[in-house]
C-alpha cells in the first residue's frame, strides 16, 4: 500500500512511516517544519514568515488587509507539488490544522489531498476541536485550558487553542469529519472526547521507534539528575511552574544528592539527547496519557513526570507509580513524589525497567504500524 502522512508533530508520522516500510509498504511524510524543534520530514514544506522581518511583514498585512501570507505560500506550495501527493491509496492527517494556517487554507489543502488521493483518515493529536471544545466545557477534572480559568493565563496567550471553537475552524471541523473515512485518537487526552464519536475508530498508541531508541542504564554513582525541559510558548500549558516551584523545594532539602538540569527551547533532536544522563524527567502536568517527549524518555528508562491518570491505569491495567509519574497541578505533590524517588533509589531503577518495558509492549512502532494498516482496510 502507498500512503501519504500528512504533517508532524515531534516524530510520530516519522516513526509510523518506519513501521509502515518494515511491513514493505510505501510511506511519505509531508510536514512544515514545526518551529524551532525542526522535526524530521520527506518532503519539506517551507515557512517563508519565521524571521523577525517577515513575521513582521506577515502580521502588518493580515492587520491591514487580512491577507494571511503563510497561507497563501503554503497553499500555493502543495499545489506545485499535486504529482508528488497524488495517487496514494491512504492519506492521513496528523491534525485538523496540519499547516498552521487559516481555517479557510486548511479546508483548501484538505479538499486538494483528499481529492488528489483514495481514502482520508485523521488523527486527534495536538489541540483539535473535540478536545479543546471538551476542555473548554470543563469536562476534564483538568485540563490544558486549567491556568485560564484559574486566571493565571491571559485568553490571549491561549489564542492559538480558542481558535480551534471558533466559528471558522468548527466549520473546518465539521467539513473534514464529512470527508474523511475516520479518525482515529492516539492517546485518552484526545479518545475521551471522542467516546461514542460515529467517525471515531479507536485509540491506537502513539508509534515508538524501539529499535532506534536505546535503554541507557542508570547510573547512581553521583547525584540523581532530574531534567526539566521548557517550551515558553507552552510554559503554563506543559505546567512548568508547578514544576519550576517542587524543583525549589526538593533543592533546598537535597542540594548535596541532587543535580537539575534545565533546558529551554531548543530544537527536539538536541532536546531528547540532553536528558540521556537524567534519572528523572520532568515532562508535562494536564495531561491523562503521554506524548513523544515522555514516551521517547520511558522508552530510553527514565521516570518521567507526566500525564498518568486513573483512567490510563484502567486502560493499560497498571498500577500507580509503577510504569511513570502522575504530575499533577500541585506543587506539593510533585515535590513528595520527587522527595519519595530521591530518598528510595532503587525505585528509581524498577520505575525505569517497567517503563522501557511498556513501551516496548504497547507502542511498538511495528506493532502500532499493523494496527493503522488494520483500522484503514477495514474501513
Amino acid at each position: 500500500m502507498k500512503i501519504l502522512l500528512v504533517g508532524e508533530f515531534n516524530r510520530s508520522h516519522k516513526f509510523l512511516k518506519q513501521g509502515l516500510e518494515a511491513l514493505q509498504h510505501s510511506a511519505t511524510v509531508v510536514s512544515l517544519q514545526d518551529g524551532f524543534k525542526k522535526v524530521d520530514t520527506d518532503i519539506v514544506i517551507k515557512h517563508h514568515y519565521e524571521s523577525k522581518l517577515l513575521r513582521k511583514l506577515h502580521l502588518i498585512c493580515f492587520k491591514l488587509f487580512n491577507i494571511d501570507l503563510h497561507s497563501l505560500s503554503v497553499k500555493k506550495q502543495i499545489k506545485k507539488l499535486e504529482k508528488q501527493l497524488s495517487g496514494y491509496d491512504i492519506v492521513q492527517f496528523i491534525n485538523e490544522s496540519s499547516f498552521s494556517c487559516t481555517a479557510e487554507t486548511e479546508l483548501k489543502i484538505f479538499d486538494l489531498l483528499h481529492h488528489w488521493n483514495k481514502k482520508s483518515f485523521l488523527l486527534s493529536t495536538g489541540c483539535d476541536y473535540p478536545s479543546v471544545l471538551y476542555a473548554y466545557q470543563k469536562k476534564f477534572k483538568y485540563s490544558i485550558l486549567t491556568p485560564y480559568f484559574e486566571n493565571r493565563v491571559t485568553k490571549k496567550k491561549f489564542r492559538y487553542m480558542f481558535k480551534y471553537i471558533n466559528d471558522e475552524f468548527s466549520a473546518l471541523h465539521h467539513h473534514m469529519y464529512k470527508s474523511i473515512s475516520g479518525v482515529i485518537s492516539c492517546d485518552l487526552d484526545y479518545t475521551i472526547p471522542l467516546e461514542d464519536h460515529p467517525k471515531h475508530l479507536g485509540l491506537i498508541p502513539h508509534p515508538i521507534n524501539i529499535d532506534a531508541i536505546k535503554f541507557l542504564p542508570l547510573n547512581f554513582d553521583n547525584k540523581i539528575v532530574i531534567f526539566h525541559g521548557i517550551n515558553r510558548q507552552n510554559y503554563h500549558k506543559k505546567g512548568n511552574d508547578f514544576f519550576e516551584e517542587a524543583l525549589k523545594i526538593v533543592l533546598s532539602k537535597y542540594a548535596d544528592k541532587i543535580e537539575i538540569i534545565t533546558l529551554e527551547s531548543v530544537p527536539y533532536h538536541d532536546y531528547i539527547a540532553a536528558f540521556d544522563n537524567a534519572h528523572i524527567v520532568l515532562d508535562q502536568v494536564y495531561s491523562y496519557d503521554q506524548g513523544y517527549n515522555a514516551l521517547e524518555a520511558m522508552a530510553k528508562g527514565k521516570v518521567v513526570f507526566t500525564g498518568a491518570e486513573q483512567e490510563w491505569l484502567d486502560y493499560y491495567g497498571i498500577e500507580e507509580d509503577t510504569v511513570a509519574i502522575n504530575a499533577l497541578p500541585n506543587v506539593t505533590s510533585i515535590a513528595d513524589k520527587l522527595e519519595w524517588l530521591i530518598k528510595n533509589p532503587n525505585e528509581i531503577k524498577r520505575i525505569s525497567k517497567n517503563a522501557r518495558q511498556f513501551v516496548e509492549d504497547k507502542h511498538h512502532y511495528i506493532k502500532c504500524s499493523e494496527q493503522f494498516l488494520s483500522v484503514w482496510n477495514d474501513t
